[in-house]
């Protein structure tokens, strides 16, 4: 089974792009007078080239409740349905917020609002969509992540290509790094989805987990060269796409530009379906940490 794609939503306001950029690794902020992160001290990037170095970090430190760090984070907000038929509404605030133990958490909760409007109606369910500030072109890209399973639940870790706005979608690539459909709990997925025959099936691969996602932290990775992405599952590659490989395919390689990343949590949709009448929320996706080596 393959995900359709999250389709970004039309409108929200982004910060132009500055700088030239190269074939070699490139860092591009969109948000004026904030630079990258500082590198943290100590942190090993297994698998990694020789002299690659963490350009990107969030540990996600500080006290219960409180908000992830705007500087890195920005949320998007709606409940069009994401090009998927999703349920959930995605809030500003409330939905994603620092657990005091080192994690993020993203929360579905059940909602009696009836003034958050979704595509079908009032809607039923509230989350949390986040897209990073920091945009970047190749390196290693990972995430320490407890994924919630049930029923129509789908968390994911992903990234957009950064010219979206200006090109829309699949034209601008996406590659979904870790996938979870709350019906397949021992299943995890990646896809990329560009410019062809079906982009909305697009290309991937599934790996299986030993134990269903949810009993513990994984990580999920992919190593991103000017011909290939790796994606990789508790440090082991499991699927790989080359240039050669999409284009063979009939479709377009759209990799060659700076991408942000996206943290979020979807509830039902056209890939996941609805959740069943004992389903139970909360529930919440655990980020331990992010990171980017180039």
């Amino acid at each position: 089974m393959i995900r359709p794609v999250n389709i970004y939503r039309a409108g929200l306001a982004r910060i132009a792009l500055a700088g030239l950029l190269a074939l070699s690794a490139v860092i591009v902020n969109s948000r004026i007078g904030i630079t990258a992160p500082a590198p943290a001290i100590g942190i090993p990037c297994a698998g990694c080239t020789p002299g690659m170095q963490l350009v990107f970090d969030d540990e996600f430190s500080g006290s219960a409740g409180s908000m992830p760090s705007s500087k890195y984070w920005v949320p998007e907000v709606g409940g069009s349905g994401w090009g998927n038929s999703e349920l959930e509404y995605y809030t500003p605030s409330g939905n994603a917020a620092l657990d005091g133990n080192g994690d993020l958490a993203i929360t579905v909760r059940k909602t009696t609002s009836t003034n958050l409007h979704c595509w079908y109606g009032p809607c039923q369910y509230t989350s949390a969509r986040l897209d990073s500030t920091f945009k970047f072109q190749y390196g290693k890209i990972e995430a320490r992540i407890r994924a919630p399973v049930g029923r129509g639940i789908w968390p994911a870790f992903w990234m957009l290509g950064s010219n979206i706005q200006s090109v829309g979608w699949p034209e601008c690539g996406e590659a979904d790094i870790q996938e979870t459909i709350g019906s397949l709990p021992y299943s995890q997925w990646a896809h990329v989805h560009v410019p062809g025959p079906n982009p909305k099936v697009g290309i991937g691969s599934m790996v299986r987990s030993p134990a269903p996602v949810s009993a513990g932290f994984h990580t999920y990775g992919v190593t991103w060269t000017v011909d290939k992405l790796k994606f990789y599952f508790d440090g082991a590659p499991y699927f790989t796409v080359t240039r050669s490989d999409v284009q063979a395919k009939g479709y377009a390689w759209t990799f060659d530009h700076p991408f942000y990343l996206l943290l979020d949590v979807a509830e039902g949709g056209t890939w996941p379906g609805r959740p069943s009448a004992n389903s139970t929320f909360p529930l919440s996706m655990l980020v331990d940490y992010v990171r980017v080596y180039q």
